[in-house]
């Protein structure tokens, strides 16, 4: 049976308890940078076909400014991520278009992960996949159950930073490199972790 809390009018899964798993999807500098200016910090073509494998299908849990970074959707074309509803954690309500497809609000962390359980179990999602920004990797990596990270060779200056992590607690389980092709800036390495310590219990 699932442990639940009621946050928000949501019945909540406890960390542990048989929610979707959240899987942290981040392309990552060796110096810990993913961004500035609200955008890339480079040009990395190639990844975007591994972030589509992950994230295709599955429920897509953002802050506003992630949000606001995404392409504008094209009207007919299944919103600014096409395939996957997305779920926006930010304190106050922001502009959301018909185009820009299935999109829910939500004021807390607790709610937001409500809401993208209740999509990935309508949809029968197997993962609630994580994209940034940089608090919303702060306040989701102690509830992470993966980590797919690619580590970009190239040390940038930027104002958004991934953040540190125990491999003790998340062991590595993949590890796949690449040099840079015609669209990519840098060299890159495509790196998987699982969390090897249960997420405690409330």
């Amino acid at each position: 049976m699932a442990v639940t809390q009621q946050v928000a009018g949501h019945a909540v899964p406890t960390p542990g308890a048989s929610g979707r798993p959240l899987v942290l999807v981040a392309a990552v500098a060796r110096n810990g940078v993913i961004g500035v200016d609200n955008a890339l910090p480079w040009r990395l073509g190639s990844d975007l076909k591994r972030f589509r494998a992950i994230t295709s299908g599955n429920p897509v849990l953002m802050g506003r400014k992630t949000f606001e970074s995404l392409p504008p959707a094209v009207p007919g074309k299944g919103g600014r991520l096409p395939g996957r509803p997305l779920v926006v954690l930010a304190r106050s309500p922001f502009p959301i278009l018909p185009e820009d497809g299935e999109v829910a609000h939500a004021d807390t962390l607790a709610a937001a992960i409500a809401i993208a359980n209740a999509l990935a179990v309508r949809d029968g999602s197997q993962a609630i996949a994580v994209i940034g920004g940089g608090d919303i990797f702060v306040q989701t990596l102690p509830l992470a159950s993966r980590l797919h990270i690619t580590w970009v060779e190239a040390e940038p200056e930027g104002d958004v930073v991934f953040p540190a992590f125990d491999t003790a607690v998340f062991r590595e389980t993949r590890r796949e490199e690449h040099a840079p092709g015609p669209r990519d800036d840098h060299a890159f390495v495509y790196v998987d972790y699982e969390r090897q310590i249960p997420v405690p219990v409330a």
